[in-house]
């Protein structure tokens, strides 16, 4: 049975999903202590306890109440249908739930002689697409490799796909998008209305939020001339805006913002071309507005 005085339960997928969730939680602070065979590890932060399992089991268990918060990918909250509650979408991990086949062969509008046969991890999502379509089929279910069944044994497969190389090295195309998929943090309604566990789920996820606002920001010092700053100034995107400061014996302005990072590139010529010098570039920890 589970202690009386243990925390928050909190649930995070293992597989390739783990590595991402525990550098995200680490960056906010809570350290995972795993050793790859202790599905219950460690954590920093005493208001969790923490237990790992498979991505495609977390939104059900979470909507059951057998764990409070946890983390999980849409795709498999909308393949199992759980009635859970979003907290935050990290953004991480994006995927597309595609429909798939044989490059050059639409299955649809092929004479097969027979019902379709798709293939898919997910069960649910496929079988809700091809009723749409109205298409007589027959459904396998796969556990991996699922780009490998088409064409011998399944016309279409259902899969998440990131980049679509690996359709493509197996000889198939994209027919459909059923829906597109993230990381998000998911969490329990009994525990939402519980103002105790509310209060940490929330506090968690402005941690998480403040280092992902972090990663897509860099933090930019430079030194501007008084008849300058006015044209520098103009070319900051900051997030309200640059935080600016006399230097000594009228040297000029030191002058901060923190401007997207996918902005640099074209920002930092034109800042010269504006007048800043001593530009510095560094990264940003948290952001918390």
């Amino acid at each position: 049975m589970r202690k009386k005085d243990a925390g928050l339960r909190l649930v995070i997928p293992t597989g390739r999903m783990f590595d991402v969730v525990r550098e995200l939680l680490a960056d906010a602070g809570i350290a995972i202590r795993a050793n790859g065979k202790d599905y219950r590890p460690a954590v920093s932060d005493e208001r969790f306890e923490v237990k790992l399992l498979k991505a495609a089991n977390i939104a059900k268990l979470v909507e059951f109440g057998a764990h409070d918060v946890g983390f999980c990918g849409v795709d498999w909250i909308r393949e199992s249908s759980a009635d859970i509650d979003i907290v935050l979408d990290t953004g991480l991990l994006p995927v597309r739930v595609v429909v798939a086949g044989t490059a050059g062969c639409d299955p649809f509008n092929a004479s097969l002689g027979r019902p379709l046969i798709a293939a898919s991890e997910y069960e649910s999502l496929t079988c809700r697409y091809l009723a749409s379509r109205g298409v007589e089929y027959r459904f396998v279910r796969t556990y991996g490799a699922t780009e490998v069944f088409p064409p011998e044994d399944a016309d279409v497969i259902v899969d998440n796909v990131a980049t679509g190389r690996t359709l493509s090295a197996n000889g198939l195309e994209v027919i459909d998008e059923i829906l597109t998929s993230s990381t998000v943090l998911v969490a329990n309604r009994a525990a939402m209305a519980d103002s105790g566990k509310r209060a940490v789920i929330e506090e968690l996820s402005m941690l998480l939020k403040s280092v992902l606002d972090a990663r897509s920001r860099v933090l930019l010092d430079m030194n501007v001339a008084a008849d300058r700053l006015a044209a520098v100034v103009a070319m900051l995107p900051a997030m309200r805006s640059p935080t600016v400061q006399p230097l000594h014996a009228d040297g000029g302005f030191a002058v901060r913002a923190a401007v997207p990072r996918d902005a640099v590139g074209r920002l930092l010529p034109g800042l010269r071309r504006a007048g800043a010098m001593d530009i510095l570039q560094s990264e940003i920890q948290r952001v918390l507005v």
